[in-house]
């Protein structure tokens, strides 16, 4: 009976961390690195980047050439509009493994003619970054704006996988 009792207790711990882990509770930021030139001047032997899974090249980049004009370029509408095309791609854009932040920009750098530096020196929110809203939930796992899909992390399944399991032994 004991045993029962303490395995039913951390299986509620984990549900519950995992309920409160899970990025629909939170927002999220693009990280103000992404806006930096990150070129190696060492030695680069097995530190190659790993591919973008999202096809940047592929994406609708109206939602920022149609908003975001120059001779000005506003940054009410220019960052807004940034924000609406790269919040849904935080978690690849921030990771500095991979390539996603580098194509990303030049894809709207070709789309838009737009002068060097401009998101980085116009868009700041904070210290962190350009926070993003979080989605609500019916949006989680859905396809954005541009047709591809965002996969988020299944932590929720995965905890109730590994409480499933302790419970059984």
């Amino acid at each position: 009976m004991g045993l029962n009792h303490c395995c039913r207790i951390v299986f509620f711990f984990f549900l519950l961390t995992g309920l409160f882990a899970s990025p629909s509770f939170a927002s999220t930021f693009i990280s103000d690195g992404v806006f930096e030139s990150h070129a190696s001047t060492g030695r680069n032997l097995l530190q190659t980047k790993k591919a973008c899974p999202v096809s940047f090249e592929f994406l609708n980049y109206t939602i920022i050439t149609s908003q975001c004009k120059g001779p000005q370029y506003p940054p009410s509408r220019c960052c807004g509009s940034f924000k609406e095309f790269a919040c849904p791609y935080a978690y690849l854009i921030n990771d500095l493994t991979n390539e996603c932040a580098s194509i990303m920009f030049t894809y709207i750098n070709l789309n838009g003619k737009y002068p060097p530096g401009l998101f980085a020196n116009e868009c700041k929110d904070g210290k962190l970054g350009l926070e993003c809203p979080a989605l609500p939930p019916s949006e989680l796992g859905a396809s954005d704006k541009n047709g591809s899909q965002i996969m988020h992390g299944p932590p929720l399944l995965l905890i109730l996988l590994a409480g499933f399991i302790v419970v059984l032994f």
